[in-house]
């Protein structure tokens, strides 16, 4: 008797299981993600983390032009850390190159380089790090310490002696203090935006659908780019107002600076929030159901906080992971929000950014009217 009610059990446990995967198999999303979040999850992690730091955009400014200073300047690209991408004899030209993030290190060689290299009582170089970023610093104190910059050696300065080691000073550009919350809190106004913004919409369609109120916008003169735009519009009123709690909450329990102007910010923080809002009205076309967009909406948030800059220096991800990158509004929005707040950047100057936003907002609200269907399916 015992043995027929464990049986009739285990009949009962393989009809439901049998009937939840013929589910799973025709909820092409969810059965998508089974396989596609652990392979997207392992790539991200595996390219994105990387502690060994390569290519760092760097700009060498070598007053003292000798063939000391270049075998130098030579030395330390040999390290694969730095890519010498600008060299300027101006120092307003090498500020200007930080100060809108097109270079994220500074190498200032001195004129009396090789008498420095003797007289072992100054600093012989200077490395300027832009520290807005996150682990550039520890990563020029790296730099510093390789053998390759620091051993002895004999030039044709030196008579013939062996010259002193060679001190590499280290000064740290927007954020002197090192302080992790002045390179993390203006980088998490973006990451909480990219959450809050795409979760928002995404479900947006969907909801009308499941509520039944579909059959209500149908009947009206609506058109489709109109029901996307007005449902895009009171988000933009609580991003800008979940902007504003991000600054007054940093400046006041972390003392982040805002040394740009706040309405360049604002500016800046509106475009990005719309083109996040398209992102969410695209993801929202996708879904049948709000637990489908949901999945969806969260698919998006792994590739924007680990490849966007926001934990790990941009240039240090491989070129593959960086093409990924240029796809993610984060992405742009990192380097606008750090520029404005941290380095006093001028919204112009973040124009190749904005421009980037711009077309991915226009690229995702074409593609998400064209999906779109004023009719129930």
């Amino acid at each position: 008797m015992a043995a027929n009610k464990f049986r009739m059990a285990l009949r009962r446990l393989r009809a439901v299981a049998t009937k939840e995967v013929r589910q799973l198999s025709r909820d092409r999303v969810t059965f998508g993600m089974i396989v596609g979040v652990p392979l997207m999850q392992i790539i991200l992690f595996g390219y994105a983390i990387n502690y060994d730091v390569r290519n760092l955009a760097t700009v060498v400014q070598d007053d003292a032009n000798s063939s000391m200073s270049r075998e130098f300047v030579a030395q330390l690209k040999a390290t694969q850390v730095v890519h010498v991408r600008y060299t300027t004899n101006s120092s307003d030209e090498l500020a200007k190159l930080m100060r809108e993030g097109r270079a994220s290190m500074a190498v200032v060689i001195p004129k009396d380089f090789e008498r420095r290299l003797q007289a072992d009582t100054r600093p012989v170089v200077q490395i300027l790090v832009d520290g807005s970023q996150p682990q550039l610093a520890v990563v020029a104190a790296g730099i510093a310490a390789m053998p390759q910059l620091t051993r002895h050696g004999e030039g044709p300065y030196s008579g013939g002696k062996r010259m002193a080691p060679r001190r590499i000073e280290i000064r740290t550009l927007y954020n002197p203090e090192k302080r992790t919350a002045v390179q993390i809190v203006p980088a998490l106004i973006g990451v909480i935006l990219t959450m809050t913004m795409v979760l928002f919409t995404s479900g947006a369609i969907v909801r009308e659908r499941e509520r039944g109120n579909l059959e209500l916008l149908i009947a009206t003169p609506l058109s489709s780019l109109e029901l996307m735009v007005g449902k895009l519009l009171p988000y933009v009123a609580i991003g800008l107002i979940q902007t504003t709690i991000i600054l007054i909450v940093g400046a006041w329990l972390f003392s982040v600076p805002i040394v740009g102007r706040l309405v360049d910010l604002y500016a800046a923080a509106l475009v990005f929030i719309a083109a996040t809002l398209g992102l969410g009205l695209f993801v929202s076309t996708l879904a049948q159901t709000q637990f489908q967009a949901f999945q969806l909406a969260f698919l998006t948030l792994l590739p924007s906080i680990l490849l966007s800059g926001f934990m790990f220096p941009f240039e240090g991800m491989p070129e593959a992971a960086q093409w990924i990158a240029q796809l993610l509004p984060l992405t742009h929005f990192n380097v606008i929000i750090r520029g404005i707040m941290l380095r006093g950047a001028d919204l112009p100057e973040a124009w190749l950014q904005l421009l980037k936003l711009a077309a991915f907002l226009t690229f995702m609200m074409l593609v998400a009217v064209a999906r779109f269907k004023k009719r129930l399916d």
